[in-house]
């Protein structure tokens, strides 16, 4: 099962942070610095899998992590099962994160690290619509990119999030308020209200 994936560059700057497993905030950080002090200093032709750090729970986790370009892409999972089991999660996990990047490229045009920094949202989409609870969903790249194409259709026909203030300020005007009072009294208290008209 997968523990956390972390994406980070090349002087690790986290890009993309989701830990499956409950961390407080400060243990996340020292995490993310740990993994990334072990998987940078790992030459480019050894094997890509390790155990994990002394904070993420050594031995019992295994790393499992691709270096392209400016980014590592890190997997934390879990080691409980059986060493062959262990094989199998790796070759499926290092297929998926090939998946998750040729994805990421087709949605992006030709991914860098700054469509991880900007488009954050649709980066998260992207990794929920293959994991969701620390278990793989789904490999098939056509669908996960036609998923990505169907969610942006609905934002386009939706007028997407940068239409929502207008949208908002429309409705309030559209509202039919009643009245608001202009004198309150309440016992000796009296409180004149002074007219606001927002519009």
């Amino acid at each position: 099962m997968i523990k956390a994936i972390l994406i980070f560059n090349n002087h690790g700057k986290p890009r993309l942070i989701r830990f499956y497993e409950y961390f407080a905030e400060d243990l996340q950080q020292q995490i993310i610095r740990e993994t990334f002090h072990l998987v940078s200093k790992r030459d480019d032709n050894v094997c890509n899998f390790l155990e994990g750090g002394s904070l993420i729970g050594g031995s019992d986790y295994k790393l499992i992590y691709r270096h392209y370009a400016t980014l590592y892409f890190v997997f934390c999972v879990d080691s409980s099962e059986s060493e062959l089991g262990i094989l199998d999660l790796i070759q499926v996990i290092i297929f998926f994160i090939l998946v998750f990047v040729e994805t990421l490229d087709k949605c992006f045009e030709n991914v860098c690290e700054l469509d991880l920094i900007f488009h954050m949202d649709k980066v998260h989409y992207i990794l929920q619509e293959v994991v969701m609870g620390g278990m793989v969903l789904e490999t098939n790249m056509n669908e996960i990119v036609g998923q990505v194409e169907l969610q942006n259709r609905m934002e386009k026909s939706e007028g997407g999030f940068s239409a929502a203030p207008a949208r908002a300020v429309s409705a309030v005007k559209n509202m039919n308020l009643p009245e608001m009072p202009r004198n309150i009294n309440i016992g000796d208290i009296n409180i004149k209200v002074p007219s606001l008209s927002p519009f």
